[in-house]
């Protein structure tokens, strides 16, 4: 017996079923990451409410926290993952509820992911203030560092409750019972605008912090989602039994394992960020127009890409399972209707960008400024085309992380972001004396050759995989 074939045999799955397996999972992972958009957004205009200095600042303290913050998510991705293996396994005798063995497999995972979590929040939190202290020795404004420090600290906490938070939603979607996910961070969004008033200006008898008590908004807001996710996922008759917080029992075998599959992912993660930063500072030597142009355009696709995401979430999920059931022959039809559906949704995105720009852009940014509208008008027309590589790369890095491989996604994207993407970008902005356009180009020919490097590289995963006699 293999674990499937090489194409003899047509998966019994079809495109249809897949597709609302696929649309089950992914669709609250993305409105839940297009709800966290719109929760960093209501910090940032709560900001611009303050004052300029409080808006640069905030939004310095925000991109560090985000850059550590990412990086954590990283590490305990691979968590649904494993699970949904574990799950799939077990699934082959033929229970439709999770043996005992399977049970505490599951607790085991969990367990050890909140040990990573809370130690991977420590060290965030220690490494968050002390790059706030540092950056005054690399030439940052004196005056924007004494606002952004206090809230860095008072944003350092908040890095252990929101990566619990990621573990359980790993857990839930591992086991493909997502919850409300879309419900809790609505809620987050309601608690988080009420507490930046509060904390801010002082009502309700709370001290008046003005730009920290945003960072200390938002920690409360983290640990409050945690324990109100944690609570439903306790009321669940078949998560609550396998919800282990009993770190102390985590099994070394376990935390490596999870180790060796984050560590990478969270490498993947923090490099397609610094790729954006250096980007962003290359672009704003171009000029003031030039980096809102940027700013507005990249924000946009930012939000477009949380669809991606979550697709990219959900298909992980099915590989995972398929692989762990003996039947990676269906993972080629789950990759496939991933693309699928990307594509339609960035295709009806991008007829917008074309027939309507100025109102597009009308949402984010004044149009009465004509040489920044002209430069991000042309941005959304190649933005239509990096979407399409960028969601394309994405996925590819979900479908890996679902046959176990998350060494090759780390190693692809270095490869996509900084030895193509970077040099590239470089070359038409300054050789060609494209600027702006330039570096967008070289974006999306990073992007584009990571997602070729990665979809080539699942294919043959999966050849080696399906050869396999099952275990």
């Amino acid at each position: 017996m293999t674990h499937g074939s090489t194409g003899t045999i047509a998966p019994t799955q079809s495109y249809r079923q897949t597709s609302r397996e696929l649309a089950y999972l992914s669709a609250p992972i993305a409105l839940t990451q297009l709800a966290q958009v719109a929760l960093t957004t209501t910090d940032t205009v709560m900001m611009g409410l303050i004052s300029i200095q409080a808006l640069a600042a905030g939004g310095l303290a925000i991109t560090l926290f985000n850059q550590l913050r990412t990086m954590g998510v990283g590490l305990v991705t691979a968590v649904g993952n494993l699970i949904s293996g574990a799950v799939g396994r077990g699934e082959r005798t033929g229970d439709t509820t999770p043996s005992e063995a399977t049970a505490e497999e599951v607790r085991d995972i969990v367990r050890s992911s909140f040990l990573i979590a809370t130690v991977a929040g420590i060290v965030g939190g220690i490494l968050l203030v002390g790059l706030g202290y540092g950056l005054r020795f690399v030439g940052q404004d004196a005056e924007v560092l004494d606002m952004a420090l206090p809230m860095l600290i008072a944003l350092a906490p908040g890095l252990v409750p929101c990566l619990w938070f990621q573990v359980i939603r790993q857990f839930t979607v591992g086991m493909r019972r997502p919850k409300a996910l879309l419900v809790i961070t609505i809620l987050s969004v309601l608690f988080n605008i009420a507490l930046n008033w509060a904390f801010i200006y002082g009502t309700f008898g709370l001290p008046a912090l003005g730009l920290p008590g945003i960072g200390v908004s938002t920690s409360l807001v983290y640990l409050l989602t945690f324990g109100i996710f944690a609570a439903m996922v306790r009321r669940d008759d078949v998560l609550s039994p396998m919800l282990s917080l009993a770190i102390h029992r985590s099994r070394p075998e376990t935390v490596r394992t999870i180790l060796r599959l984050g560590v990478p992912i969270a490498g993947t993660y923090g490099s397609e960020a610094g790729l954006f930063s250096v980007t962003a500072v290359i672009i704003g030597s171009f000029g003031a127009p030039a980096l809102a142009a940027h700013t507005v355009v990249n924000q946009l696709t930012y939000i477009v890409f949380q669809v991606s995401v979550g697709i990219s979430h959900g298909s992980s999920i099915l590989v995972s399972r398929f692989v762990g059931l003996g039947e990676a022959i269906k993972s080629r039809l789950t990759a496939r209707v991933a693309f699928s559906h990307a594509a339609i949704v960035i295709a009806v995105v991008g007829v917008v960008y074309l027939l309507a720009p100025t109102w597009v852009l009308s949402l984010f940014m004044d149009t009465s400024d004509t040489t920044a509208v002209s430069i991000a008008t042309v941005l959304l027309a190649i933005a239509i085309f990096q979407q399409f590589a960028d969601s394309a790369q994405n996925i590819g890095i979900g479908l890996l992380r679902g046959v176990g491989d998350t060494a090759s996604s780390f190693g692809i994207t270095l490869i996509g972001y900084w030895l193509v993407g970077l040099p590239v970008g470089l070359l038409f902005a300054f050789g060609f004396g494209l600027d702006t356009y330039g570096m967008w180009i070289g974006l999306s020919c990073g992007l584009l050759t990571a997602a070729i490097l990665l979809l080539r590289t699942f294919q043959q995963r999966l050849r080696t995989i399906e050869t396999q006699p099952a275990s």
